[in-house]
Formats: C-alpha cells, sequence, structure tokens
C-alpha cells in the first residue's frame, strides 16, 4: 500500500537559512509576473511562504515562453493565473490571491493582507515603480526592485521602507528613461538570478542581517557593484 510522504521535512535543508517562524508571519506581493516577477513567485512558493498576492494586467503571450519561463498550455491565459497555478504545485500549502490589474494606489485603500507585508516590485517601468513605491511603502516590512537590460541587473532592497532615503533617489522623471521596455531583451536565466538577488536580500531581512540597499550585476562582463 502507497502512503502520500510527508511534507513535514520539506525545508528541512533551508532551515538554517530561513527562520521559517518569521517567514510564516509574511504576506508576500508581487507586482508584476513577467520575466522576473513569475521567478520571485516560483521561489517564495518554494521556499515555503504560506501567503502570496500577485498583480498584474497581463496575458501570456507567445513572446513570454522563452524569456519568462511560461508553457504553451498558458498562452493567453492571465499571467497572474498561470504563475499562481504553478506556486501550488510547488507548494500545495500555499495560499494565493490574483488580482489580473493594473495595480493601482487605491488597490491597498481597504486592503489588509494578514501578516507582514513584503513586497517584490518587478514591473518594466519608472512610472509603474513610482505607483507601487507610493502605494506601499508605508505599510512593507520589506521592499525590493528588480531592473533588468538584456544581461545587466540592478536589485534595490529596504528593510525599512518608510524611512528609506536611497530608493526615491533611483525614481526619475518618465521622459528621462530609455525608450522601450527595461525587459525588451532578456533571459531565462537573466531573470532567475536576478530573483535570487532579490530573494537574497529577503532572506537576509528575515535574518536580521544588513540588507544590501543597491546591487548592480553584468553578466556580460562579470562585474558586480554593491552600494
Amino acid at each position: 500500500m502507497n502512503t502520500a510522504p510527508s511534507l513535514l521535512d520539506r525545508d528541512i535543508r533551508q532551515r538554517d537559512l530561513v527562520p521559517l517562524d518569521k517567514l510564516a508571519a509574511c504576506h508576500g506581493v508581487v507586482v508584476g509576473v513577467g520575466a522576473i516577477g513569475r521567478q520571485v513567485a516560483l521561489q517564495l512558493a518554494a521556499m515555503g511562504l504560506r501567503r502570496l498576492t500577485l498583480i498584474d494586467r497581463d496575458a501570456v503571450d507567445v513572446v513570454n515562453l522563452a524569456p519568462q519561463g511560461y508553457t504553451p498550455r498558458d498562452l493567453n491565459q492571465p499571467k497572474v493565473e498561470a504563475t499562481a497555478r504553478w506556486c501550488q504545485k510547488l507548494n500545495p500549502e500555499i495560499a494565493i490571491t490574483t488580482l489580473a490589474e493594473r495595480f493601482r494606489r487605491s488597490l491597498t485603500a481597504s486592503w489588509q493582507p494578514d501578516g507582514q507585508i513584503v513586497v517584490f516590485c518587478c514591473v518594466d517601468s519608472i512610472t509603474a515603480r513610482q505607483i507601487v513605491w507610493d502605494g506601499l511603502n508605508v505599510t512593507a516590512s520589506f521592499f525590493a526592485d528588480a531592473r533588468m537590460s538584456g544581461e545587466v541587473i540592478r536589485v534595490l532592497a529596504s528593510s525599512c521602507p518608510r524611512l528609506e532615503s536611497h530608493y526615491p533617489t533611483t525614481l526619475f522623471r518618465p521622459e528621462e528613461a530609455f525608450v522601450g521596455a527595461c525587459t525588451a531583451k532578456s533571459t531565462i536565466y537573466t531573470a532567475s538570478i536576478a530573483a535570487g538577488l532579490m530573494l537574497s536580500q529577503f532572506t537576509r531581512w528575515l535574518r536580521d542581517l544588513p540588507v544590501e540597499r543597491d546591487v548592480l550585476l553584468n553578466l556580460f562582463s562579470g562585474e558586480l557593484s554593491v552600494t
């Protein structure tokens, strides 16, 4: 007679690195589940996060398959729904809320997620980043933003968003931005590394270690700088 294996020890190899009690108190919010955001959501689910909210208005297009890791069966479906299904395959116990719409400040007016809000901003325009920051910096306990252009990754993180001084200086006027979406040229491996860098800062925060506020990694040249 076959019996289902116990999942009690699913995280046993990471317990010295990821405090289970602190992780259990978090409610993850991933804004944008494209190239980077999808990888962030999958990694959070695998890590053992219990509550997750996914926000993105787009549906899966054929051009998303290679750089974002969606499957042909996901085509034309809302990205939040497709990502949620894969997250639940990784971690059946995770509770996921999906919002197939653009992030708006009004979303947070009556929104009361349980637990500490940890935000992963994975949008592809500076205007959207400003809106996410303005809408969530006061209520978030941790905030991370990833920016990607080709094989260049920048990850910004804050362990106390409401008092953060550096991140707002990285937001500029839309007319100063590079023309075109920052993920116009992207690969799955760059997106996965960017997601990993975000999760590494999140884990540092969980362990009460200093969070690196500004990390820049150029995969093409092999250069890494930390501010």
